[in-house]
C-alpha cells in the first residue's frame, strides 16, 4: 500500500498550497528550483528518501496542486512556505534547490519551526558578474520568443542550457523533464519580470543569512557553472552555522542526475543524531 497522501494550506492571500507527502520519519519540505514543480523536480530521489524522513513536495503557486495567483515575487514565495511549514505542527528540516535553495534560506531566518537547511545548488543572481546577468536575460529572453511560437518545452530546454550543462541537459530530456514542465513557461516568464521589480530582501542579504541560526549544509557539485559555485561559497560564508559539501561529478542539475549521492549527503545531514535538540 502506498504510504502517499496530500497535505495542504491556505495562505494569509488566500491560495492553496499543496504538496504531496511520501514517507515516514521526521519531516523534509523540499522547496522545487524554478523551471518544474515539487513532484518534478524531486521524483528521483523520492525512493532514496522515504524509508526514513516524511518528505514534503509543496509546489509553488501555479503550479502542481497549488493554487493559482499572479504574485509571485520573491516575498510573496517566502511567505508561501512560511506557512506550509507553519502548518505542519512540527520541527521541519528545509531542502531547497536552485531558486528554491533561495527561499528555503530567506525562510529559516524568519521561522523558529525550520531546524535544519539543505541549500542544493543557491544562485544569487544580483551578484553574479555583469556578463553572467547578462547571459541568465538572454536565456530567459529566448525563452520568451519560443513561447511566443507555442514551442513551450523548447522553451524551457533553452532556458536550462544557461544552468544545466550538455550533459545534463541529455539526462533531463530524456527523463522527459523539459516536457512536463513546459506548461510552466508562462508562470516562468511571470516569475523573472516579477523578481527584475522586486526590492525587497532576499537570501543574497547579508542581513538575511545571517539570521538563520539553523544548521545549514551547502551542497554544491563538483563541475557546476562557477557563478553557482561562488553562490555557494557566498551562502556559505555569511551564515553563521553552515558548511559546504561537493557532489562528486555533479552539475546544477543534481537531483535530477545525482539522486543517489544527493540522498546520501542529506541523510547524513539531517538524520536524528545531527538534528539539533
Amino acid at each position: 500500500m502506498s504510504s502517499q497522501r496530500t497535505h495542504y494550506v491556505t495562505t494569509t492571500d488566500d491560495v492553496t498550497i499543496g504538496g504531496a507527502v511520501h514517507g515516514e520519519g521526521p519531516p523534509l519540505a523540499f522547496l522545487q528550483g524554478v523551471i518544474g514543480d515539487g513532484d518534478i523536480d524531486w521524483q528521483a530521489l523520492l525512493r532514496h528518501l522515504t524509508g526514513r524522513f516524511t518528505c514534503h513536495l509543496p509546489s509553488w503557486r501555479g503550479r502542481g496542486l497549488s493554487g493559482d495567483h499572479p504574485d509571485l515575487s520573491f516575498g510573496r514565495l517566502v511567505d508561501d512556505v512560511l506557512d506550509y511549514v507553519a502548518s505542519t505542527a512540527e520541527p521541519t528540516g528545509l531542502v531547497g534547490w536552485s531558486g528554491g535553495a533561495g527561499l528555503a534560506l530567506a525562510v529559516a531566518a524568519q521561522s523558529d519551526a525550520v531546524d535544519a537547511v539543505a541549500a542544493v545548488e543557491p544562485l544569487t543572481p544580483r551578484l553574479m558578474e555583469e556578463q553572467e546577468q547578462a547571459a541568465l536575460g538572454d536565456a530567459v529572453a529566448r525563452m520568451g520568443e519560443l513561447a511566443a511560437e507555442g514551442r513551450f518545452t523548447d522553451g524551457i530546454r533553452a532556458f536550462a542550457a544557461f544552468v544545466f550543462t550538455d550533459e545534463e541537459i541529455a539526462v533531463a530530456e530524456g527523463a522527459g523533464y523539459f516536457e512536463a514542465a513546459g506548461r510552466y513557461v508562462p508562470d516562468l516568464l511571470n516569475f523573472f519580470q516579477q523578481q527584475v521589480k522586486y526590492q525587497g530582501p532576499t537570501h543574497e542579504d547579508p542581513a538575511v543569512l545571517g539570521a538563520i541560526s539553523a544548521p545549514v549544509l551547502v551542497l554544491i557539485g563538483s563541475d557546476t557553472k562557477p557563478y553557482a559555485t561562488a553562490g555557494a561559497r557566498y551562502v556559505a560564508d555569511h551564515v553563521p552555522n553552515a558548511r559546504m559539501q561537493e557532489i562528486p561529478d555533479a552539475g546544477h542539475a543534481v537531483p535530477l542526475t545525482h539522486p543517489e549521492a544527493l540522498a546520501e549527503a542529506l541523510t547524513a545531514f539531517f538524520s536524528p543524531a545531527q538534528r539539533p535538540a
